[in-house]
């Protein structure tokens, strides 16, 4: 997946402020050291070893903490990771881009797992549920981003009642900078990520009073099926929020998949399609999305294709990660050449 120049500036400049920027040092991580996780009380009676990076989010914050050395796992990558992580995550062994089963991680003898989504490690997981980690004695760690209540009528990944911010993310990455005692690496991170907030919010979209609407559609298993897109709470109802319009999906589920009628009558400003580098569908990939929007009779009608008002994003961006984001940067960008942001 090619990623615009801005992109590939802002994520190189993370690894410049984790070597330059110095915050007041923060204390040594005293263990043994408990944290409450989504709920539940976690031990560690030492800094972890032997990690395994469960999901692109959990395995990219790791790395991004300079923790490769300290990992022996990772799976589940919908997108290739940070390019500024390739040399550092190229170390570390790829147990599979799908979901790997239990015993693949035991396998590499952790002795500590962070996950990134529920279908991962949760009561529902394809992987194993956090008991299964417990009883062989390997503490857990999940996204407090996904942290989800599941409700009727929503799937595996449940629904979101408020707008998220990137308060659950920065207190990721804390934690997890505590977990492994290098707290000051966390902390320079945090202000990386929140500088580029700021800046964000502090441009404005062209045309004065109007908030664009924006789709954001994930993928979609064929044409004729439900497209997966990000509901109005998630990650992308955040971008959506940061460049300052609204999401045109009013849906609190995570991940709701609705037939084109719905979508075409939700008359989005902006289409965002992301680019997937799974290779699971055939509208993972950017290029098919948009050739679809444009040929097909009905979504060739809709106001955003009609003004050529479709931008590309990482579709890993569209999970609450710190992929957000570089992708709030990626549309902004994309945006500003259409005219659409100062």
């Amino acid at each position: 997946m090619a990623f615009p120049s801005t992109f590939l500036a802002a994520s190189s400049l993370a690894l410049v402020l984790l070597a330059a920027v110095r915050p007041a040092s923060a204390e040594a991580t005293r263990y043994p050291l408990t944290i409450e996780n989504c709920g539940i009380e976690v031990t560690f009676q030492k800094a972890p070893e032997r990690a395994v990076g469960l999901g692109q989010n959990s395995a990219e914050i790791l790395l991004l903490l300079g923790l490769a050395d300290r990992m022996v796992g990772t799976a589940f990558w919908p997108s290739q990771v940070l390019p500024e992580l390739a040399e550092a995550n190229a170390k570390v062994k790829l147990l599979t881009v799908e979901f790997p089963t239990f015993e693949s991680i035991l396998a590499e003898n952790p002795d500590f797992v962070a996950a990134a989504l529920p279908t991962l490690l949760g009561p529902d997981s394809k992987v194993a549920k956090r008991e299964d980690f417990e009883r062989v004695g390997v503490p857990t760690y999940l996204s407090p981003s996904t942290c989800l209540a599941k409700r009727e009528g929503t799937d595996a990944y449940g629904a979101r009642e408020r707008l998220w911010n990137t308060s659950d993310l920065y207190a990721e990455i804390d934690e997890l900078a505590r977990i492994f005692d290098v707290q000051d690496r966390g902390r320079a991170l945090i202000a990386d990520f929140k500088s580029r907030e700021d800046a964000l919010r502090a441009a404005s979209p062209a045309g004065g009073e109007k908030k664009l609407s924006y789709l954001f559609w994930f993928s979609s298993p064929s044409p004729s099926a439900d497209a997966y897109l990000g509901g109005k709470n998630g990650a992308s109802g955040f971008i959506a929020d940061i460049l300052g319009g609204t999401n045109a999906i009013q849906t609190e589920a995570e991940w709701p998949a609705l037939g084109w009628e719905s979508i075409i009558a939700a008359a989005p400003d902006v289409i965002v399609v992301a680019s997937l580098d799974r290779n699971r569908w055939a509208l993972d990939k950017p290029a098919a999305k948009i050739e679809f929007l444009n040929t097909d009779p009905a979504t060739s009608q809709m106001p955003a294709v009609r003004n050529k008002a479709i931008v590309v994003m990482d579709g890993q961006a569209m999970n609450p990660t710190v992929r957000t984001i570089y992708g709030a940067e990626q549309v902004a960008e994309q945006l500003k050449a259409l005219g659409l942001r100062q």
